[in-house]
């Protein structure tokens, strides 16, 4: 089978792309692990098809590198909406409303729709937080912001050993049979915020994760580590990741958050054929 790929990355979260709305693509779960694998295959940190959908602009569907599938991802969510407008799906009024696997979102962007270097700014609306956890043992938060994640303050983020701790927390008994990403975060001198992410299905460090710089900005507002509210009534928390500065907004009321947005960069590195092997 010969599939023609698009990559992308979101703060330096790297995925492969698929417009399947014409052609439908089943991959088996070593396909979607050969295809990640940055030795044998092309190498990503996730992989997504674009399909047709009846309700919004396309559907999102994504699986991790392992082939799990089934969540959402908030730096994929960027990314495949900068994609669909390459590939020619309409934004009236510079939104595109897309269904992902825990249910609708919009994506904006607020700086127009033309790339510069390859690279658009976007405003992604998550799904609203509720059901924050306190989990007195690691000091930390355990909540789902569309995958599930632990969030986890340290001193010392530069040389935190997030490999050991990330992988000793993941794979916790309080958290099977799932499991759970974990986010290490530290505030910063400028009222924001800093993290490193451990994530299940990549099983190790990513230089960004959406789902988790949103779970580390409601609790690190929650536990007054970072942010501001605004004239609005809006909490702003910038929080930085490896390589890019990225943005959550929300509405926080009591232990929830509505109107919950990320902004951040998504960027097109290069299309892709390459011939997969059937028999995997």
């Amino acid at each position: 089978m010969r599939l023609h790929l698009h990559k992308y990355h979101g703060a330096g979260n790297d995925f492969l792309l698929c417009d399947a709305r014409e052609h439908p693509v089943a991959l088996s779960e070593a396909q979607v692990r050969f295809l990640c694998d940055r030795h044998t295959g092309i190498g990503a940190d996730g992989f997504m098809l674009l399909e047709k959908s009846d309700a919004a602009a396309f559907r999102m569907r994504f699986f991790n590198p392992d082939g799990s599938g089934g969540m959402m991802c908030g730096n994929g969510g960027r990314c495949i909406a900068a994609f669909a407008l390459r590939q020619g799906i309409p934004a009236p009024g510079d939104r595109l409303d897309f269904e992902a696997p825990d249910g609708p979102h919009t994506a904006f962007f607020p700086a127009g729709t033309e790339p510069v270097d390859g690279t658009l700014q976007v405003r992604l609306g998550m799904k609203d937080v509720s059901g924050m956890q306190w989990i007195d043992a690691e000091n930390a938060v355990f909540l789902d912001t569309g995958t599930r994640h632990l969030v986890v303050p340290v001193e010392g983020l530069d040389t935190y050993p997030v490999a050991s701790e990330g992988a000793r927390l993941r794979a916790d008994a309080r958290f099977a049979p799932q499991g759970t990403n974990v986010d290490f975060i530290e505030p910063d001198d400028s009222g924001g915020l800093r993290i490193r992410t451990f994530e299940k299905g990549v099983e190790g460090e990513t230089l960004a994760c959406g789902t988790g710089i949103v779970a580390a900005a409601i609790v690190a507002w929650r536990r007054s580590m970072a942010g501001r509210q605004e004239e609005d009534g809006r909490v702003r928390v910038p929080v930085r990741a490896a390589i890019a500065q990225l943005e959550v907004t929300f509405s926080s009321w009591g232990l929830s958050a509505t109107d919950v947005f990320l902004t951040g960069p998504a960027t097109e590195v290069c299309t892709i054929d390459i011939l997969l092997p059937e028999n995997l």
